[in-house]
């Protein structure tokens, strides 16, 4: 006889707030996981090219609620339990991936905010990570009766290979520094070390002043920090550093001029190109964006020709035939078989796992799919997030008050059309979305 697994409160509370909001949860994912099976096991292979020194470049495409951030996190948990080091950014107007004003290092910023382990999954891993580096070889060299002296002389020859890469002497001397302000107990040194290590100076001369380098993080070096940053945590222990980037969208169809966008996929090209040809180790980047981001011919991915070439689909992979190991996963629609599934998990986390608390049955499940289907069509398979959204406010009713019966509250309604978002154009029009111009400095305007 098999025991139903107990949901802890926390999980259970997380995952139906979220799904209700619309959101991803951060804890409890595997609890309603369903379908994906191809799609995660390229990320799988993916994560274990990056355990063996290799590099990996993937972008995530679908629909807007097709479950892009929900495969996003899905994997980033998934490279948590093979011991990567995840750091993860929505791209927003003011962190992008290239820009003069800050923008691009802002993006650095964020993501080295929220680096998270397996130990620390909500982020904030920095400092945890540069301590666990520090234990590491004070082990290895007082576990042979090695002195403070001698650590300190193994932490530089430690790093020494670092001095060799793009930027790589400021960042072993920052990584020293912090050494030296965690051995001597000086809080305000380790703590001018994680500032420069978030890229959070924004002078030469005050870095100078508190850690005596005379570089810091910027919109042009970034990257070359993100590749530093992806060799030092593997000296610490960790497999490598895996970049989850969310929100591409917002590069292609939020930037008003087309040079801002050129010079955007100019760098992502760079990152694709390093990924491919060996110039660079240990890391790894997931984007996701929408279908629009990236087979737009006027403002998307394919409107750079370099990327057109590397992104293009496999022209053998049409119908059922998928292709797997290009850059591009297309996240496909979820089938009626898994559309029941996921409900289904749905009712067992709000029951907490316990059969018994269950408040609707697989007649019910039925029904409310079988609604979906009549109001929204085609899109009920293509973006589950409305109905998963719907059902859980179902539930939430029924829960709330006991003498509900779910036939009655189908009779409502409940699943409503979601209104179908604004194609580039029409954004324009309605004020969302900047015209496009020549210029970062130029606006549109009508007489």
């Amino acid at each position: 006889m098999t025991h139903a697994l107990k949901i802890k409160p926390r999980e259970r509370d997380a995952v139906l707030q979220s799904l209700q909001a619309g959101l991803v949860p951060k804890i409890g994912l595997h609890l309603i996981q369903v379908g994906r099976k191809q799609e995660v096991s390229a990320m799988l292979k993916d994560l274990e090219r990056i355990e063996s020194g290799g590099a990996a470049f993937r972008i995530i495409v679908g629909r807007f609620g097709a479950g892009k951030s929900f495969f996003l996190t899905l994997t980033r948990n998934l490279a948590l339990q093979k011991r990567l080091v995840v750091a993860s950014a929505d791209i927003t107007m003011d962190r992008r991936l290239q820009a003069s004003g800050g923008q691009a290092r802002s993006l650095y910023s964020e993501l080295v905010r929220n680096l998270a382990t397996k130990a620390k999954p909500e982020g904030g891993a920095l400092r945890s990570v540069c301590e666990g580096w520090i234990a590491n070889v004070q082990h290895a060299v007082k576990s042979t009766g090695g002195t403070d002296e001698q650590v300190a002389q193994k932490i530089r020859a430690d790093l020494r290979d670092i001095n060799d890469l793009v930027g790589g002497y400021a960042f072993a001397e920052v990584l020293a520094k912090y050494y030296e302000g965690f051995a001597a107990g000086n809080d305000a040194l380790q703590t001018a070390a994680l500032r420069w290590l978030r890229g959070e100076y924004s002078t030469k001369t005050e870095a100078r002043q508190d850690l005596g380098v005379r570089e810091i993080v910027d919109d042009e070096n970034y990257y070359a920090m993100l590749k530093l940053l992806a060799a030092f945590v593997r000296k610490a222990g960790y497999a490598g550093l895996y970049v989850c980037l969310d929100e591409m969208v917002v590069l292609s169809h939020r930037l008003p001029s087309s040079r801002a966008r050129q010079t955007n996929y100019e760098t992502l090209l760079t990152i694709l190109n390093d990924c491919f040809q060996g110039g660079a180790e240990g890391i790894g980047f997931l984007l996701a964006g929408t279908d629009e981001f990236l087979e737009d011919r006027r403002r998307g991915l394919f409107s750079y020709e370099a990327l057109h070439s590397r992104l293009a689909d496999n022209q053998f992979a049409t119908g059922r035939v998928t292709d797997l190991a290009g850059p591009v996963i297309r996240l496909p629609s979820l089938t009626a078989e898994d559309m029941f599934v996921l409900l289904s998990n749905i009712v067992n986390v709000h029951a907490s796992g316990d059969p018994a608390r269950r408040l609707v049955g697989d007649d019910a499940i039925e029904a409310v799919l079988h609604r979906a289907n009549e109001v929204l069509g085609a899109e009920f398979f293509k973006t589950p997030r409305d109905v998963v959204r719907s059902f859980v406010g179902l539930i939430n009713l029924l829960e709330q008050n006991s003498g509900a019966d779910w036939r009655a509250l189908m009779k409502t309604d409940f699943i409503r059309k979601p209104a179908a978002p604004l194609s580039a154009e029409e954004a324009v029009a309605a004020g969302e979305v900047a015209a496009e111009t020549d210029g970062d400095d130029l606006a549109a305007f009508k007489l």
